[in-house]
Formats: C-alpha cells, sequence, structure tokens
C-alpha cells in the first residue's frame, strides 16, 4: 500500500503557473504509474497526466498538453506537476494516484491509490 499527499495548490490569475507535488509513503514509489486527475464543480473526475515508473515515458490530456508538464524524483518519493499559461477552466481539485500492472495509464479506474486533493483556482 501507498500513502499519497498532494501539495502546491493555491489561487492564480490566469496565465499564471503553480507547481503541484504528490509526496508518497508505504510501498516502494518505484513501482508505480503515477497520475493526475482533477474533478471541476458538477463535473466527473478526469485524466490530466501520466508518468511511468522509471519516467521515461508520459501522458497528457489534450488539454494541457503543451502547458503542463509532469514528472517524479524517485529518490525523493515524488512526483510533480508544472502547470503554466493556466485558465479559468483548469480550476479543480486535483488529485495524484497511483497504479501497476497493465492496462491503460488514461483510465481513473486502473488506478487503485489516491490521495486527498489539492484545490487549484485560477482567476480570469
Amino acid at each position: 500500500q501507498v500513502q499519497l499527499v498532494e501539495s502546491g495548490g493555491g489561487l492564480v490569475q490566469a496565465g499564471g503557473s503553480l507547481r503541484l507535488s504528490c509526496a508518497a509513503s508505504g510501498r516502494t514509489f518505484t513501482i508505480y504509474t503515477m497520475g493526475w486527475f482533477r474533478q471541476a464543480p458538477g463535473k466527473e473526475r478526469e485524466f490530466v497526466a501520466a508518468i511511468n515508473s522509471n519516467g521515461d515515458s508520459t501522458y497528457y490530456a489534450g488539454s494541457v498538453r503543451g502547458r503542463f508538464s509532469i514528472s517524479r524524483d524517485n529518490a525523493k518519493n515524488t512526483m510533480y506537476l508544472q502547470m503554466n499559461s493556466l485558465k479559468p477552466e483548469d480550476t479543480a481539485v486535483y488529485y495524484c494516484a497511483a497504479r501497476t500492472g497493465g492496462g491503460s495509464s488514461y483510465q481513473e479506474s486502473q488506478y487503485r491509490y489516491w490521495g486527498q486533493g489539492t484545490q487549484v483556482t485560477v482567476s480570469s
């Protein structure tokens, strides 16, 4: 089992940047593919980005590609999401998640472990 704690959320103006962190504890961090999801008010949770266990493959939703960057530091058991050129429609609670095994990194159902989420609010 792994425990996940997100941090770094906050209020930012449109066009600004934030960096989210996800700290992991418990089982060996390096075995997990890690992902970021988000849920806006009144909407379903959606995939944002994912990174494989050794960090050499990344995946992005079309809405954030080119603006967001996912990375991980396995020595620190931490994953990051650098968010640039933020838009009001990026406003959501952002969750980090962990998975092992096969299947799609884009699918919420493939992730077993979840953090509590961190709020990101982008003002216009």
